[in-house]
């Protein structure tokens, strides 16, 4: 009595197989697999959704058309070609991109520039030249705050932010007594530039910087 054939396929045999029955699936589908690319093009070429955004940079009017996905970061960066705010995460965790809004501190890569209609805004470059330097530009000079300097213009405009938010008695996580104007002890320093990271660790020279400029306060 001979044994049973059997039917075993290859690995070899098992692939051709399979890329046969995916092939003639396609053909034979409502949507031919050829009409698929020229879907797709038709769909890239529909043109994106743009707005007139309008604001003071700098204290300079800037009346922009941009798509309406655009960060205020790229507005800043690639339109009006003010590079001093530096992409770095690009999800607002390491402040690199730090600008000020209306007197306020903000991470410039999660806020649409749409949003910001008639808002005043306030970048390193609207702090200081090279010839008239703010404060704090000096003191991270003297003091030697950087190193690399991609996240040195986000650590000064946040500081700037920073010690106003102090003289206007805003608290902190870290502040004690709440019905006291918050002091800039050396918790509230660095608790408050916490979202401002520095990669290469000039953390220290930072401090001081920011001290000075404060009156040796913290």
């Amino acid at each position: 009595m001979q044994p049973p054939e059997t039917h075993d396929l290859s690995r070899r045999d098992f692939l051709v197989l399979g890329t046969s029955t995916v092939a003639s699936a396609a053909v034979t589908s409502d949507m031919p697999a050829q009409e698929a690319p020229a879907a797709a093009s038709t769909q890239d070429a529909a043109a994106p959704a743009t707005a007139k955004a309008s604001f003071q940079v700098n204290g300079m009017p800037c009346d922009l058309e941009l798509d309406t996905r655009t960060t205020l970061l790229d507005a800043l960066r690639e339109h009006l070609h003010l590079t001093g705010s530096k992409k770095g995460c690009d999800q607002g965790q390491c402040g690199a991109c730090t600008v000020i809004v209306n007197g306020r501190r903000i991470n410039s890569c999660l806020t649409l520039a749409v949003m910001q209609q008639g808002s005043e805004v306030t970048t390193i470059e609207g702090l200081g030249t090279p010839e008239d330097m703010h404060p704090l530009q000096s003191a991270f000079v003297k003091c030697d705050g950087y190193q690399c300097g991609y996240c040195t213009a986000g650590q000064i405009c946040s500081a700037v932010a920073m010690l106003d938010e102090i003289k206007a008695g805003i608290p902190s996580h870290v502040t004690e007594d709440l019905t006291q104007a918050p002091q800039l002890t050396p918790p509230e320093l660095r608790e408050r530039m916490s979202g401002n990271l520095c990669r290469c660790g000039a953390y220290s020279n930072i401090f001081d910087a920011i001290n000075e400029v404060a009156g040796g306060q913290a």
